[in-house]
Formats: structure tokens, C-alpha cells, sequence
């Protein structure tokens, strides 16, 4: 009887310690852009970026919630504004840093724009501005990203 409960416990215990975690946490800041966007898609997105921008300063939500895609407007609350303004400084001129596409929710490929600070001369830059869009325009989301 000792035996077979060795035997057991020696099987369990093999079986506990071989499973492999399947999730993985990789964080990466680094954005992998693929093919630069035309220059028309540039001007159209960054129209709306700058809108955006305006109506972040003046705390518009009406205005903000028109520029956003539907998929987000219901998480556009006071508080989500408040951290934009806080992320994004009004005072400093903001240049297109790079510009392309990735694939993110789903495989879905979007066009993203990262945008620096005119005055931040380092490369790659300290401060990033990344906005992810949909093709019509409307902004799916904005990470601002500030070294420490």
C-alpha cells in the first residue's frame, strides 16, 4: 500500500511542477509602425488630432466626443479627460514624430501617429505623443508616453 501511494504522490507531484504557464506579460514602449502614411492621411488625421487637442484645453466634451470613435465615446468620462489634459501640455508645439499602421485589437490594422514636442531635439525623443485612429478619421485612442 506504501508503494502505491509513493507511486501516486510521486505521479502527482510530477504533473503539478510540469504544467507551463500560458500567459505571458511582455510590456514593450517600443510601437513597430508599418508603411509611413500617405501625406493626405496625415494632414486629415492630424486636422483631427489638433481638434482634439483644442477642445482638451477648453474641456470640451461635446467637441471631444465627436472626434472620438464610437467604440470609445462611452469611456470618455470627465475623468478620462482630466488625465488627457494632465498628459498633454498645451504650451509646447507638437511636430509628426513617425507615422503608420499596426495591427492591434483583433489583427485590425489602424493608423497611428506618434508626435513630439518641437523643442525636444533628442532621438529618439524624450516625450511621444502616440494616436492610434480609425480610416475615417475619428481618434480611437492617445497615449501620451513621458520619460521620467
Amino acid at each position: 500500500m506504501k508503494k502505491i501511494l509513493f507511486i501516486g504522490a510521486f505521479f502527482a507531484f510530477h504533473w503539478a511542477t510540469s504544467q507551463e504557464s500560458k500567459i505571458k506579460v511582455v510590456e514593450s514602449k517600443k510601437i513597430e509602425l508599418t508603411s509611413e502614411l500617405s501625406r493626405d492621411k496625415i494632414n486629415l488625421y492630424n486636422q483631427t488630432f489638433i481638434n482634439f487637442v483644442a477642445a482638451l484645453k477648453a474641456s470640451d466634451k461635446e467637441k471631444i466626443k465627436t472626434l472620438v470613435s464610437d467604440k470609445i465615446k462611452y469611456y470618455m468620462s470627465d475623468d478620462i479627460v482630466t488625465k488627457l489634459s494632465g498628459g498633454i501640455s498645451f504650451d509646447r508645439k507638437m511636430d509628426v514624430y513617425k507615422s503608420g499602421y499596426q495591427k492591434l485589437y483583433e489583427n485590425e490594422t489602424y493608423p497611428i501617429i506618434q508626435y513630439k514636442y518641437a523643442d525636444d531635439q533628442q532621438n529618439p525623443p524624450r516625450d511621444i505623443i502616440t494616436v492610434v485612429f480609425e480610416n475615417d478619421g475619428k481618434i480611437l485612442g492617445v497615449k501620451p508616453e513621458y520619460s521620467k
